[in-house]
């Protein structure tokens, strides 16, 4: 095939996963189709909720793999105990809990496309049993004393500077060789305003949008372009969903996107309180946080309290807070709440809040 047919062939396998006509998405587009066809390891930076999944997502569909399976593998979101477990599996009994036998994730990818996100998050002590399992093309589940043979394409992504990790020593310069044989850099949103209508176009595509019949007209568009996109992507996708549910059947012009975008109504008080709460080291109580209290039952000798339960109810409720305040980004809500992502993370599985 030549140069053209490859890049022909590229732009069909990957439609509806890479949007955009500005120069960034272009270059991107042109990336993936030089590295798709090769088995070489790719590892894409960005910003969260800029896209780097559907860029993996497309690098698999470009290649020779992409009748195999692709696994996508969140390391921050996995507790450090059972990270190895879940790349690696495990035997029967090897472990407390350990009840069956359990194929990891390098395995389930065999013959395909192994995808490890936020892989700047994962523990010192795994990146040097990941290296081994890179170079060997080899993996030994946990309790088992047999190694594997996997044939898997690794895609790698982060939000972090891996080069500062790699100067403070919390990420392996060998395994960044390794994982970075071809880097590709997404920007976020608002460096390529130009391809905001096309995403809004996407959005509207998808079933439930069909169904709501929403339109956003040129100075809706306008001012959407207009936006700084702390939340990227993702920020942008969660509006249109919004819209939809708020708007159904109407068109958007730029005055609805302003209330979209600023979120108001009753989930701002709580947005408020949340962001005070953050952001203060010893807040005045808020007024959001004084009606909770008028709310909260009183302790009696005849009327004792569910104390676990209550207490469940507050968290849960400051997290699905946090997650409306930061358009669904998990590294901001965590931020605003002042606790560690892979923390928030394992909360939100707790409770099975999932971000918008």
């Amino acid at each position: 095939m030549t140069a053209t047919e490859i890049c022909e062939s590229v732009e069909t396998a990957t439609a509806g996963l890479l949007i955009g006509d500005s120069n960034a998405m272009i270059e991107v587009r042109r990336q993936v189709a030089q590295v798709g066809p090769s088995d070489a390891s790719v590892i894409v930076t960005g910003p969260s909720g800029s896209g780097k999944e559907m860029v993996a997502r497309a690098i698999h569909a470009a290649s020779s793999r992409a009748s195999g399976a692709h696994i996508s593998v969140n390391c921050g979101a996995i507790p450090r105990d059972l990270i190895e477990s879940e790349l690696f599996g495990h035997e029967k009994g090897s472990f407390t809990g350990a009840h069956a036998q359990h194929r990891g994730r390098f395995e389930e990818a065999d013959g395909g496309t192994l995808f490890l996100d936020e892989i700047g998050d994962m523990p010192h002590d795994m990146q040097v049993k990941l290296l081994r399992v890179l170079e060997d093309r080899r993996v030994t589940r946990v309790g088992g004393r047999g190694a594997m043979p996997v044939d898997v394409r690794v895609v790698s992504a982060t939000h972090r500077c891996l080069d500062t990790a790699i100067d403070e020593q919390k990420f392996r310069e060998d395994l960044f060789y390794r994982l970075a044989v071809f880097p590709i850099e997404l920007p976020g949103l608002a460096e390529r305003r130009e391809d905001v209508p096309q995403l809004v176009h996407h959005f509207l595509k998808a079933p439930g949008a069909k169904r709501t019949r929403v339109l956003f007209n040129s100075k809706a568009l306008d001012r959407l372009a207009m936006h700084d996109w702390p939340g990227n992507v993702r920020e942008l996708k969660n509006l249109v969903e919004r819209a939809c549910i708020l708007h159904p059947g109407e068109t958007i012009g730029a005055e609805q996107v302003d209330r979209l975008l600023m979120r108001r109504g009753k989930v701002a008080a709580a947005e408020r309180a949340a962001l005070w709460a953050a952001t203060e080291p010893m807040p005045t109580p808020a007024p959001a946080m004084i009606e909770a209290e008028a709310d909260m039952p009183k302790l009696s000798r005849d009327k004792p309290v569910a104390l676990k339960t209550m207490m469940a109810e507050m968290e849960r409720k400051w997290i699905e807070d946090a997650l409306a305040l930061s358009g669904g980004v998990v590294a901001e809500a965590a931020r605003l709440l002042t606790l560690q992502r892979t923390t928030l993370i394992e909360k939100m599985r707790k409770y099975g809040i999932e971000a918008a």
